[in-house]
């Protein structure tokens, strides 16, 4: 299975983040699995392709031409896609994806959630999310959800479209034998 990872870029964060993502990336190489992402060499995007490559799996890296600058891009893809736009990345990452994990991340990473969750709910694609809340990081984006489904901006079915996680061994398990269906749309609907 190729598992898409979103994180953040940026190697300034709690090295608590880049340890974790490290060590999830070589565990699912370990297991057969394939990594897609943004191919980025540092923060969680680069902890996750490092972990991939020291446990021999496959790594897919998207980007835009425009990111290929000296110490930008993770030098050891199996396969690297450049685009011309991160729209385009996107699509291709979600395309090539059997299944999401949502790192650590800032705004770039909120943005791909979203998508990712918004297309899940419109029934555009089953596929499993898990978002990697190592050390409570999206406490406050879960509790914002949650007040969304409360306050009707949303159904609270929207809510079972993805899984969260601070246990690897458990969220490797989700996205193993996750055996989701295309939601119904009109269920999802607020009325």
């Amino acid at each position: 299975m190729n598992i898409c990872i979103y994180g953040a870029s940026s190697d300034a964060i709690d090295p608590v983040y880049l340890v974790r993502c490290e060590q999830l990336g070589r565990t699912l190489a370990s297991r057969g699995h394939g990594l897609v992402f943004g191919a980025g060499a540092k923060g969680v995007m680069g902890a996750s392709a490092r972990g991939f490559y020291a446990g021999g799996g496959f790594i897919k890296g998207v980007a835009p031409t425009f990111f290929n600058v000296d110490g930008v891009l993770f030098e050891h893809c199996t396969e690297f896609v450049p685009t011309e736009t991160m729209r385009e990345r996107k699509q291709i990452m979600e395309d090539s994806a059997d299944a999401f994990v949502i790192g650590p991340g800032g705004i770039g990473t909120f943005e791909e959630f979203f998508e990712i969750l918004t297309l899940k709910q419109l029934g555009r694609h089953a596929k499993p999310i898990a978002v990697y809340n190592i050390n409570g990081y999206y406490d406050a984006m879960l509790a914002m959800l949650q007040k969304s489904a409360d306050e009707k901006f949303m159904r609270e079915l929207t809510l079972d479209l993805y899984r969260v996680f601070d246990d690897d061994d458990k969220m490797i398990e989700y996205l193993e034998n996750s055996n989701e269906e295309l939601v119904d749309v009109v269920k999802m609907k607020i009325f």
